[in-house]
Order: structure tokens, then C-alpha cells, then sequence
């Protein structure tokens, strides 16, 4: 079930921070940060799904202006209630489709959010998004994983990524129609608590494609935020995308 604040609403954002506890990590933040932040060099950022500001509040202490967008205003709370929250200004709205004024240096989209767009066309309309918030020479950038789908044998369709005790997450598979969710068991007091989200997994050449059809081409694709090389064998990528000079 879901409400006006998508998959993110009060009962996931009030934990949100302490279950992603590993994405807030300097040493996950700051090559991000950095690489953003040389992208952005002396113009303003945009980002979309900006959530509880993981990458947002340290972007804005850099001392480049961001303007977020999401969907979320549980998450959003959470931000503006942060040190430096009240720096960072955020439109409430679906970034995929979600106008503000002004033009940006650099629009960006972290950490598989773009598989929250669960259809094909509403993740084309996203870098349509993008591309017209972008001046000319702006950059757009997606850190998102490849999808496991070597992993699943004939007949299976899910992937665990996570088992302990008391906690067990796995994704799971439709190859026929690139959809997928993200699932999460939690064992509390002896009780099991289940969340889940869909996503829409998606392809590095499919992401090229929808760049193309915004206006943007491909100008680096890593294999990490500290560059390292994208290969076959790669788990994700932070791709950058360029609006031409002359659009």
C-alpha cells in the first residue's frame, strides 16, 4: 500500500537513515560528493529523489547551491531537520516529471533511484527531466546497480543480498517484464516484519538510449565513484551524461 508520499511514507522514513546506516558512511559519502561536486563546479545542482539528504547536505557544505525534488514529504522532514537542512531547497513532486525554476550545472540521481520510476516510459521522461533543467554543458549522472540476473538459475527468481539473524533481504526477478522489488524481513520482539518496493531494473545501453532520445550523450561511465574502471563484471555504475554546448 501507498500514499501520497510513494513507497516512502512516515513508517519507512522514521527508520530510514539507521536501515541505510552503510550509505551514510564517509567513505561511501565522500567520493561521491567529490566527483559531484567537480561536476557541478561553480553552478547549482538538482537532485532527484533527494530523500533525507545523504548526498544533498554534504553537496550544499561544499558550497554548491541544491535544489532537491521527491516525492516524499516524510523523508523531506527529515532533511530540513538536519544541520544544514534549511540550505537545501526541495519541491515536493514526482521527479520524473516535477519542473522548478532555473538552470542547473548538474542534475543528478543516486543510489538505484531510478528503478523507482517502475516503467520504461516514466524512467524516459525522467531524463527528459533532466535534460531540460540542464544549461548547455550540464551534466547528468545515475549510479545504479546492473542487474543480477546471472545469478538466477533456470526457475529461480530471487536473489538474496543480505542474511543474518535477524534480518534477510533478497530481490527478486521478472525477466520478462524488467520488473523487480527489493524485499526485507525483520525480525523484532519474535515477530517477522515485512517491507518491499518495486523497481524496474534497467540496462546501462537501455540508459544510453533514453539519454539519446533527451538530447544527452555519454561521457564517462565507472564502475564507482572513485573511477574506477566499468568492466563485465562491474556490480554497478555511476554513468555521466552531457547536454551539448550548442542546445
Amino acid at each position: 500500500m501507498i500514499d501520497d508520499d510513494g513507497y516512502f511514507g512516515e513508517n519507512i522514513a522514521a527508520g530510514y537513515d539507521d536501515s541505510a546506516a552503510d550509505m551514510f558512511s564517509p567513505d561511501v559519502v565522500d567520493p561521491a560528493v567529490d566527483v559531484l561536486a567537480e561536476l557541478a563546479g561553480d553552478g547549482p545542482a538538482l537532485e532527484l529523489g533527494v530523500g533525507t539528504g545523504r548526498i544533498a547536505l554534504p553537496l550544499s557544505g561544499r558550497g554548491v547551491p541544491v535544489h532537491g525534488i521527491d516525492m516524499s514529504r516524510a523523508m523531506v522532514d527529515r532533511l530540513r531537520a538536519k544541520p544544514g537542512g534549511d540550505a537545501v531547497r526541495v519541491t515536493i513532486g514526482d521527479f520524473a516529471t516535477t519542473r522548478v525554476a532555473g538552470e542547473f550545472a548538474l542534475a543528478y540521481l543516486v543510489f538505484n533511484t531510478i528503478g523507482n520510476l517502475t516503467t520504461q516510459d516514466a524512467q524516459v521522461d525522467c531524463f527528459r527531466n533532466a535534460a531540460a533543467h540542464l544549461r548547455p554543458g550540464g551534466c547528468f549522472v545515475v549510479e545504479v546497480g546492473v542487474p543480477d540476473l546471472r545469478l538466477l538459475p533456470p526457475g529461480q527468481s530471487a536473489v538474496p543480498f543480505h542474511i543474518s539473524d535477524t534480518r534477510w533481504a533478497f530481490d527478486t526477478y521478472d525477466v520478462a517484464t524488467q520488473a523487480m522489488s527489493s524485499n526485507y524481513v525483520t525480525i523484532v520482539d519474535g515477530r517477522a516484519e515485512h517491507w518491499s518496493i518495486p523497481f524496474r531494473y534497467v540496462w546501462p545501453a537501455e540508459l544510453d538510449l533514453m539519454a539519446r532520445l533527451a538530447g544527452l550523450r555519454l561521457r564517462d561511465r565507472w564502475e564507482n565513484w572513485t573511477r574506477e574502471p566499468f568492466t563485465s563484471e562491474s556490480g554497478k555504475h555511476v554513468s555521466v551524461w552531457e547536454k551539448p554546448a550548442d542546445r
